[in-house]
């Protein structure tokens, strides 16, 4: 296992990104820009330890460093999914999964689950059109919104992000290479899909640098299948693995995104953008990687994110713990670090309090704004007691194995309970003591284990959270037909597989 201190603090090593710790001992004193710009860059499938910043001693990740040590790292962040999509909805939606419907990906009929107790709640496979998205409630407020990457939140004409408040909008996912853009635009010969996207998200910079902007550039890397650059393979062919991490196409393709955050960061500063813009890293869920160690065998995995238990589809920590990482210069402390536990739901309501956009009427956002935290150097807590995660449903990892089955979770305080519909079993970790969650404390600590249990609880009656329903004898799921059908038109591809 990977000995990682959550204070490890990263240093500065070069003059490129120099001005972003060039900030006065008066930081978050002068007067704040009304309508600042924010540029969200989004990694896929990047795990809690896959940075430099964040402990690896394989991975280089020059860039993403140097943004941690310009500005603050929260070191319990946390994705609102173990998945890709369940994450991305409630980042642009501002809400948890009970209410956008957006559990996992694709369809109940990804898995057999016919021989399991539990017939899965059936999953929204997009944002519903009446959502109301961040990039929405911005280009309200006078912003231009730009998308590029992943979205992942419905391919129909009506759920394309041009149609959910972006004014510009490029999609693609699937390939590295010889990928497919919607809508479908020019893509120069060989090219990588980090580099592409960069380009288009560099340019969005240089037209609208006269006005506030919103840019959220969600990147496929490093989902599979995983593909890079053989000059970057190459750096990492003959680097001895570290503390789990070993393979030299992943950290190949950790590079590019990490070559991607450089080039952004280089364009603002060349515009003179960097004390009027917040920049924000970050995952959507933990890395591929930690099965083994957390009893499934059969799982695969590329990374490793030790100290955390499992990784990418389970509810521990590997799975749903992510870097976060936020730069403003002159208004972020450099170096800080945060240790207050924020999630996914809570960026709608930072960047509405952030830019004094109005929050949308008769529209419940689940998250709590954590801009105080980013003003006062990590000191504080936030005015809420929990938060949650809801998954009715299941994640294969081979032949009857499953990364996870119908589960819920709550953090309150240190404290952090996990259940588990089929049977009801609870469990119950301190993670200030325990972060690899290998001490179960459900019957240790009755009480505490009641109050956490309680509150999950009463949480899904408020939210209308819908539980999956018990199988009957003989019951075959319906989704099993669709099952079926796509089987028949082909294998599923490899990139689907780590869903």
């Amino acid at each position: 296992m990977m000995p990682v201190s959550v204070r490890f603090i990263c240093t500065l090593a070069s003059p490129l990104l120099a001005g972003f710790l060039l900030v006065t001992l008066a930081v978050g004193q002068a007067a704040e820009p009304s309508r600042p710009n924010i540029v969200f860059i989004l990694a896929d499938d990047l795990g809690w330890t896959d940075l430099g910043c964040q402990g690896s001693k394989y991975y280089e990740t020059p860039n993403i460093d140097r943004l941690a040590a310009a500005g603050m790292r929260f070191t319990d962040g946390y994705t609102c999914g173990p998945n890709c999509q369940p994450t991305r909805a409630a980042l642009m939606s501002g809400q948890y999964a009970p209410r956008t419907g957006v559990y996992t990906v694709g369809a109940t009929s990804r898995f057999d689950t016919n021989s399991r107790p539990l017939v899965p709640v059936e999953n929204a496979e997009g944002l519903a059109t009446e959502k109301i998205t961040i990039a929405e409630s911005l280009k309200k407020a006078g912003y231009a919104t730009g998308m590029f990457g992943k979205w992942h939140l419905g391919n129909g004409r009506s759920q394309h992000p041009l149609d959910q408040g972006f004014d510009e909008a490029i999609v693609s996912m699937g390939r590295h290479f010889n990928f497919d853009t919607n809508p479908k635009v020019e893509v120069p010969e060989g090219a990588y899909l980090a580099d592409f996207l960069t380009d288009k998200a560099v340019d969005f910079l240089e037209r609208h640098k006269a006005e506030p902007f919103f840019l959220y550039l969600p990147h496929f890397g490093v989902h599979a299948p995983h593909e890079a650059k053989q000059e970057l393979i190459a750096r990492f062919k003959d680097k001895p693995p570290a503390g789990g991490h070993r393979d030299p196409t992943y950290a190949a393709m950790i590079a590019s995104v990490d070559e991607s955050v450089g080039r952004v960061l280089a364009k603002l500063e060349a515009l003179k953008l960097t004390e009027n813009t917040l920049v924000i890293f970050s995952s959507d869920n933990g890395g591929v990687g930690g099965y083994q160690a957390a009893g499934i065998p059969k799982a695969g995995g590329i990374t490793d994110n030790a100290p955390l238990r499992g990784g990418k589809g389970m509810l521990y920590e590997g799975g749903v713990r992510a870097a976060y990482i936020f730069v403003w210069k002159g208004r972020i402390q450099p170096g800080a670090i945060c240790h207050e536990p924020i999630l996914s739901v809570d960026l709608y309501p930072t960047l509405l309090e952030l830019t004094g956009a109005k929050p949308p009427p008769d529209y419940p956002l689940d998250g709590t704004s954590y801009l105080s935290l980013l003003k006062s150097g990590g000191e504080g807590k936030l005015p809420r007691d929990a938060i949650y995660w809801h998954f009715p449903g299941y994640l294969g990892a081979g032949a009857d194995d499953w990364r996870t089955t119908p589960a819920g979770a709550i953090r309150v305080g240190d404290y952090k309970l996990l259940e588990f519909f089929e049977d009801g079993h609870v469990e119950l970790y301190n993670l200030k003591d325990d972060l690899s969650q290998q001490h179960d404390l459900a019957k240790s600590q009755p009480e505490k284990t009641k109050e956490l249990h309680d509150k999950l609880v009463a949480w899904r009656t408020s939210i209308d959270a819908p539980m999956p329903a018990k199988r009957e004898p003989g019951q075959v799921s319906p989704a099993k037909n669709k099952a079926k059908n796509k089987a028949k038109k082909g294998a599923k591809k490899k990139a689907e597989a780590t869903e």
